[in-house]
């Protein structure tokens, strides 16, 4: 018989600021995400806290009081990891675990710690060991607290080398190692991407968690890592996928995340060059989550810090079977109507009207819900680009709905 696995999850506090740029409400749509990372890293919240500040505290991060009453409450309900909302500096990070006796992360290093869990292949490893060490590095100075010289005694006084700076040599010497490592596959994978010829390349972008890889299933019929948690894909995959006789390759990328680290933009530079690289891109939202407006506008600034923003582009509003909206009873005449209140008829009379008929689909993927109306948009758009590259093919690869008689006469 086999034995049930157990998980055992860490006892996890997370912290975050409420201040003149983040109000309350957005601090706990961020600490919300925060959770979700942190179970998806193997963490239980079972704490909040939070501070009314006007900036952070340079030394601790929060005030005093507030320090001391997260410690208080660590040492009586046994929490192993506090986890904090934004970066912290070095010397915050030292500061904090100098008070409070356990892990301290802020949501980078938690960010982190998910990518080196999910990375599969060795170029993703490698990619991730970079990131962890460039955040590393500058905060080696809080993990020594001992032996200030490597040696001592007769013939070793004098300005030895300290263990600290040892360190930070072996670490530097281990960045340079895997900037090497990653330059020569990049270089690998960007002959592999010139192999593919003049073929119209579509990559899948979005937040994470959004359903872009099961889509990439749907629509290419792959078998693509998929998982209700956040970065369940960290590898770019890459399908040659046929729409009628029309063929192209479409990519499935990792996805963004607000705040997301720049030891990552940096060190995941060739999995991003799939998106820098795409001739069409298909912005995947979901549509369910209530803050996917702010989703969107992380995907397009981290489009623009990528230097992909000018590319053309078709939103995929996902999930449209989760989404739920919000409901006022006839008599209630306090509550004011938001956009957590709009029907899925209202959100497309929004801003998403302006998006333009031929630039937004609202899909399924799960279900396959117009699915047949995405396809026929993903059809006409690598068409377009197809026959501008390839202009004599034009009579190869008919209008979709000349395709469809085509199939249907045959």
């Amino acid at each position: 018989m086999l034995e049930k696995e157990v998980i055992n999850f860490e006892k996890t506090a997370i912290v975050g600021i409420v201040t003149q740029n983040q109000s309350e409400e957005k601090l706990n749509e961020y600490l919300d995400e925060l959770e979700f990372l942190t179970y998806t890293a193997g963490g239980q919240v079972v704490k909040r806290f939070f501070q009314k500040v006007d900036k952070p505290n340079p030394k601790t991060f929060l005030g005093t009081g507030k320090i001391d009453e997260i410690h208080h409450y660590v040492k009586e309900n046994g929490i192993s990891t506090i986890i904090f909302d934004d970066e912290l500096t070095p010397s915050q990070q030292k500061n904090i675990s100098k008070i409070i006796d356990c892990k301290i992360l802020d949501r980078t290093n938690l960010i982190l710690d998910i990518f080196a869990q999910r990375a599969e292949t060795s170029y993703a490893r490698t990619q991730v060991e970079l990131a962890q060490c460039i955040y590393l590095l500058p905060r080696l100075s809080g993990l020594w607290t001992h032996l200030e010289r490597q040696k001592g005694g007769i013939g070793m006084r004098g300005p030895g080398e300290t263990e600290i700076e040892t360190d930070r040599r072996i670490v530097r010497d281990r960045i340079s190692l895997l900037k090497e490592k990653i330059k020569a596959i990049d270089k690998q994978m960007g002959t592999q991407r010139s192999n593919r010829g003049a073929m119209v390349r579509v990559a899948l972008v979005g937040y994470t968690n959004v359903g872009k890889s099961t889509l990439m299933n749907a629509i290419g019929k792959s078998d693509v890592f998929v998982e209700n948690k956040l970065f369940a894909t960290l590898d770019t995959t890459v399908r040659k996928v046929v729409i009628k006789n029309l063929p192209f390759l479409l990519s499935d990328t990792v996805g963004f995340i607000r705040k997301l680290p720049t030891q990552l933009v940096d060190s995941f530079k060739s999995t991003l060059d799939e998106v820098r690289e795409a001739d069409l891109l298909l912005h995947v939202v979901d549509i369910s989550h209530p803050d996917f407006e702010d989703h969107i506008a992380s995907v397009n600034q981290i489009l623009v810090d990528i230097k992909a923003a000018d590319k053309p582009v078709i939103m995929v509003f996902n999930k449209i079977d989760s989404y739920r909206h919000l409901t006022i009873d006839e008599d209630d005449l306090m509550t004011e109507k938001t956009t957590k209140h709009y029907t899925l008829e209202e959100w497309k009379a929004t801003w998403m009207s302006r998006v333009g008929e031929e630039k937004a689909l609202f899909i399924s993927a799960t279900n396959k819900e117009n699915f047949e109306e995405f396809r026929e948009r993903v059809y006409e758009a690598v068409r377009q680009i197809h026959i501008t590259r390839f202009p004599y093919n034009k009579f190869l690869y008919p209008d979709y709905k000349d395709a469809i008689e085509k199939e249907e006469k045959e």
